[in-house]
């Protein structure tokens, strides 16, 4: 079935890759805008309505991880980042940069158009059967995907929101990385902890007076996060 109305910004600098890529997403019924560079997508992501940007790590002038903080600077719109190896220290450069996700190539046409449906399908905020949640000076209003600190509105990325949402629908309840995986990305990561890792490390960033010393999102050693008041 087709998703009616999703439009797509793929920034690749290999023109046969860029044309493989906008072939695949257009069969899936999709708008797709290009860009070879950074400072051309900074330029088309300013120009057009786009629900998620595949961004290629290896760019000519900005690179990947530039034009993902540039792009968060903007708007907290789905981001992919595409590399060429899965090593950790491009796959955590590139989640904490603001990448929701990441591909290594080669990937196939249906992996990715998975991939970018599961990103859609977690943007949308989380149902916690609450309209307010309440965590010492921490509030969550999933209904309108706001989260306020000390009363303050702390600008969340689409998938941090849904992984706090995950851990509300429990607190106190420690969530395993492989069951955060699951619920919140949800498609075929076979055990991939540094997502759940760095989005965690970034949501204690933002909600955490001290990151260093949480007392919201805390650890639970051997076993994964639990949200606490």
């Amino acid at each position: 079935m087709m998703s009616v109305g999703i439009s797509v910004l793929t920034v690749e600098d290999d023109e046969r890759i860029r044309a493989s890529v906008k072939l695949a997403l257009e069969d899936e019924g999709w708008t797709v805008y290009e860009a070879s560079s950074g400072e051309e997508a900074i330029e088309v992501f300013q120009r057009t309505t786009t629900d998620v940007v595949l961004i290629d790590i290896m760019l000519p002038g900005i690179d990947g991880f530039e034009l993902c903080r540039n792009i968060r600077k903007l708007s907290d719109v789905p981001v992919v980042m595409v590399t060429a190896r899965a090593d950790t220290h491009d796959v955590v450069a590139g989640l904490e940069a603001g990448a929701d996700d990441y591909l290594t190539k080669p990937f196939a046409p249906k992996e990715l158009a998975a991939r970018i449906r599961a990103l859609l399908r977690r943007a949308k905020p989380s149902a916690t059967g609450h309209s307010k949640l309440q965590f010492g000076n921490l509030e969550i209003i999933p209904d309108e995907g706001k989260v306020l600190l000390d009363h303050n509105e702390v600008v969340l990325t689409k998938t941090e929101f849904r992984l706090l949402c995950e851990l509300a629908h429990d607190p106190g309840g420690v969530f395993s990385r492989e069951l955060l995986l699951d619920k919140v990305w949800g498609y075929g990561y076979f055990g991939d902890g540094r997502l759940v890792d760095v989005h965690i490390r970034r949501l204690r960033m933002k909600i955490e007076v001290d990151p260093a010393n949480p007392t919201h999102v805390v650890t639970v050693r051997g076993l994964g996060y639990r949200l606490q008041s």
